[in-house]
């Protein structure tokens, strides 16, 4: 048996983030949820990822922003941003989708697809180190 593929969604709507968990597990995923980029960097920094998803409108952290600082941790990870198209050239993300003309299936394909393709160092990249996130007392 293959081992599942783990994926850390990020939305600050908790009903949003309940429905995107609740497809994504009975597809057969392992669902890591936040719903603050806090919340996001700390689970990203402790387990291993195969795909994040975020939403592109948070308070606090946009998703575009925590894609940023997600990719200084582990830029191998594929990212999906789900939101608003414009600035579509702006982001950080491997994929952007609209949440507006995105069906489920085609969301579930494309995750699929990405997490399948797990990509590694970009040669000549030097290996980034993980984060210290709090000092330690």
């Amino acid at each position: 048996m293959r081992p599942k593929k783990v994926i850390l969604c990020v939305d600050d709507n908790e009903q949003e983030l309940s429905v995107l968990k609740f497809m994504l597990e009975t597809k057969g995923y392992r669902v890591h949820s936040a719903s603050n980029g806090q919340d996001a960097i700390g689970i990203f920094a402790e387990k291993q990822m195969d795909l994040v998803l975020v939403n592109s409108s948070m308070p606090h952290m946009s998703g575009n922003q925590l894609v940023e600082r997600l990719k200084r941790i582990g830029p191998q990870i594929p990212m999906i941003l789900l939101g608003d198209t414009h600035g579509a050239d702006a982001h950080a993300a491997d994929a952007l989708l609209s949440k507006k003309n995105c069906t489920s299936q085609e969301l579930l394909e494309r995750i699929k697809i990405m997490s399948a393709r797990k990509r590694g160092p970009r040669k000549g990249s030097p290996r980034l180190a993980p984060v210290e996130l709090a000092a330690a007392s």
